[in-house]
């Protein structure tokens, strides 16, 4: 895996860790995954949307909402898909602020981070 972008967003007091990843293969998720819960140890969510496309053509796409509301693996997901990014992981961990985002609020925060990793990535 390579970290191609990172970057925060605050929204009402919650922070947003967002983080794009080019990957080899999908089974690099388990180390992704880990090494967010040991950086962001205090964040409530690990949220993320890969897609994949290995040798012979196969498609594999996958999200996780880490038990938060507003479909937010479903958002990132969407941003890899309209950014036409292949083996890309889109990866945000949110630490909670105090102050609830309500579903909408929670899944425009995440798609508000991940962009802004995308944005980050394009721009290097």
């Amino acid at each position: 895996m390579m970290e191609l972008s990172a970057g925060k967003l605050v929204v009402k007091k919650s922070k947003f860790y967002a983080h794009l990843y080019l990957i080899q293969s999908p089974s690099e998720m388990d180390a992704i995954i880990e090494l967010h819960k040991n950086k962001y140890s205090n964040a409530n969510h690990h949220c993320y949307a890969f897609i994949f496309s290995d040798s012979s053509g196969d498609v594999v796409k996958h999200f996780q909402n880490d038990s938060e509301v507003g479909h937010p693996g479903k958002v990132l997901l969407q941003l890899l898909e309209q950014n036409d990014y292949n083996s890309h992981v889109l990866m945000v961990s949110r630490i909670f602020g105090g102050i609830k985002l309500g579903v909408g609020g929670v899944s425009r925060a995440f798609r508000k981070a991940g962009s802004g990793a995308i944005t980050l990535s394009k721009n290097k």
